[in-house]
């Protein structure tokens, strides 16, 4: 995973994982959240999303939900990670005003 905190970009995966965790889920419904979200253009593999769970985990971008008497664990992003993808929503929004400008003749 290359996602760091320095300022560099979020892969998709990782910004779509942290997007879905702003409400707890367990990890099929994170597959089914990006899925839905990106109307089925990316499509993450449970052993490539679990992988990327336990990295966010040790980042400490997401946390264990708490637990409830359901056997499935449930993920839900921490501050640290809401501080991540608002970041990567505004460096997001930059390119795309820069892109625009560019692609519009405007540059």
């Amino acid at each position: 995973m290359r996602d760091n905190t320095k300022g560099g970009a979020l892969t998709e995966v990782t910004f779509f994982i942290l997007l879905a965790l702003y409400e707890a889920r367990h990890g099929y419904g994170i597959m089914q959240f990006v899925e839905k979200e990106t109307q089925g253009r990316l499509n993450i593999g449970a052993g490539s999303l679990y992988g990327a769970l336990n990295v966010l985990l040790e980042k400490g971008w997401i946390c264990h939900a708490d637990a409830g008497t359901g056997r499935k664990k449930e993920y839900l992003i921490t501050e640290t990670g809401k501080k991540i993808a608002e970041a990567e929503l505004i460096r997001l929004k930059s390119l795309t005003v820069t892109a625009s400008r560019i692609i519009g003749g405007k540059g």
